[in-house]
């Protein structure tokens, strides 16, 4: 994705008076290299030197991108085809990848198109400062300005205050100026990121790409989440379920026999069932906390604040309130989060931060312990990257050696 922010004229303006120098240097070493390769490719020694040439182009043009994100201020990523590892399939796809070619014709664009950029910027500056700046050179060099308007109609401008509606036209040719030269930095970063970008069709082949492996990948941690559901199930509440039935089934047998054997066989058995209702409730809160339903992300968080055995500061303000789905991949992000932060991390404290901005939900949990936190294939935090990535969601994880960690989700609000 290229992103873009807003520089400033001189920025602009210094790219545009260095491009004609830039532009003609690597014209001219392009443009030889090139004639030099085709002219002597038929005793192959022109094939090096035009892979030579294209390799050349290729680093002109990521040195431009960088050149570019510092003054026009757009950030353009790089387009290029991962290289294998033999030479002769390198050279291969550095000349089949279509990025080198748009590389190779954006330079030959920059010659005629940086002579006219840098005739603007110097017209349109020269102008402004001879005319904003006429009163004081009348002040400090002996000069004098003529205007005729014709028909033997002249105005000398010889003096200080003669002048001031010269400086004023000056001052109104700035402003157009500036418009101008923000236009054609615009209309410039656009062919740029035409040029020396990913074609649409690599970014649509790339989105395709993340969004199978996106949603594999929720495939999987919705299937472990069943596994995990149906174990417990079969593990816990089924299994005091069947003893509550085992001992009333005794205790029945027993009833008119030993009636006090009857009596503690019940009491076990009505035991062994309040154990199986609590089970259910936390399994039913780790499927979905009725909390988060009834009262949103700022009161089940809350809760598991409380619960954490380290102080943990929560602050929430996602409103509008966003889909359950988001709602429900944030709770189990901090759960999770804070059950690794209160066992490995020997954190003495937490902050949960949860924001809205204007299509996502960005969850932060940060944490003074240890550090040195990173994602495993099958941890936890593995688990809570493919749970976010179920809904297109991206987990950060930065966690120096020493702290703090600070595990940051971002979860898009629509899809």
């Amino acid at each position: 994705m290229t992103t873009r922010v807003n520089p400033d004229i001189a920025r602009i303006s210094g790219y545009f008076l260095l491009n004609l120098a830039t532009g003609l240097f690597w014209f001219i070493l392009l443009v030889t290299m090139g004639a030099v390769s085709l002219g002597t490719a038929v005793v192959w020694v022109g094939v090096p030197l035009g892979v030579l040439t294209m390799v050349l182009a290729r680093a002109a043009a990521t040195a431009e991108r960088a050149w570019l994100r510092v003054t026009l201020g757009v950030d353009i990523p790089q387009p290029y085809r991962p290289l294998p590892d033999t030479t002769t399939e390198r050279a291969k796809t550095i000349a089949k990848d279509p990025a080198t070619w748009r590389d190779l014709s954006y330079w030959l664009l920059m010659l005629p198109l940086g002579a006219v950029e840098f005739a603007l910027t110097v017209a349109l500056w020269s102008a402004v400062s001879a005319t904003a700046l006429l009163p004081f050179y009348l002040q400090w060099l002996p000069a004098t300005l003529e205007v005729d308007f014709g028909a033997g109609n002249v105005w000398v401008v010889d003096t200080f205050f003669k002048a001031i509606p010269v400086s004023v036209v000056g001052l109104l040719l700035g402003v157009l100026s500036y418009r101008l030269l923000k236009a054609l930095g615009k209309g410039h970063a656009l062919l740029a990121q035409a040029l020396l970008g990913p074609s649409r069709n690599s970014l649509l082949s790339a989105e395709a790409q993340r969004l199978s492996a996106s949603r594999a990948r929720g495939v999987e941690a919705a299937e472990a989440e069943r596994r995990r559901i149906e174990r417990d199930l079969h593990d816990g509440a089924q299994q005091r379920l069947v003893a509550v039935a085992m001992g009333l089934g005794r205790a029945r047998s027993k009833m008119e026999s030993d009636p006090d054997s009857a009596r503690e066989l019940i009491a076990e058995a009505h035991a062994d069932a309040k154990l199986a209702i609590s089970e259910l409730r936390d399994l039913a809160r780790g499927i979905y906390p009725s909390v988060l339903g009834d009262r949103g992300l700022d009161a089940a968080l809350s809760s598991l604040a409380a619960r954490c055995p380290i102080p943990v500061e929560v602050s929430v303000d996602v409103e509008p309130r966003p889909p359950t789905a988001v709602e429900s991949t944030a709770y189990f992000t901090v759960a999770e989060s804070l059950t690794n932060i209160a066992k490995h991390s020997g954190a003495t404290e937490a902050r949960v931060r949860v924001s809205r901005t204007e299509n996502s939900v960005v969850v932060e949990v940060t944490d003074n312990g240890r550090g040195g936190a990173e994602v495993r294939p099958g941890g936890g935090l593995a688990g809570l990257a493919d749970r976010a990535a179920t809904i297109d969601g991206v987990v950060v994880v930065v966690s120096p050696l020493g702290g703090p960690t600070v595990i940051r989700t971002e979860l898009p609000c629509a899809w």
